[in-house]
C-alpha cells in the first residue's frame, strides 16, 4: 500500500513538471483551453485507433470467410463431406 502511495506521488510529480515544463497559462481561462485541448486531442487519438481495430477486425473476419469457403470448395473437390451444423 505504502509502495503504491510512493508511486502514486512521484506520479504526481512527475505529471506536476511536465505542466509546468510545458506552456505556461497565465490564467484560469488559458488552462482550462490548454486542458481542452489537450482531451481533444487525446479522444481525437483514441477515435483513430479503435476505428484502425475496428477496421482490422472487420478484414480479419473477412479473411476468414474467405478461408472457410476456399476449405469448404476443397472439400468438395476432394469428395468429401463437410461438417454437420
Amino acid at each position: 500500500m505504502a509502495d503504491m502511495q510512493d508511486n502514486m506521488k512521484s506520479g504526481q510529480d512527475q505529471h506536476n513538471c511536465a505542466v509546468s515544463n510545458s506552456a505556461d497559462p497565465k490564467n484560469m481561462q488559458e488552462l482550462t483551453t490548454y486542458v481542452q485541448t489537450l482531451l481533444q486531442g487525446m479522444q481525437d487519438k483514441f477515435q483513430t485507433m479503435s476505428d484502425q481495430i475496428i477496421n482490422r477486425i472487420d478484414e480479419m473476419g473477412n479473411r476468414i470467410d474467405d478461408l472457410e469457403k476456399n476449405i469448404a470448395d476443397l472439400m468438395t473437390q476432394a469428395g468429401v463431406d463437410g461438417p454437420e451444423k
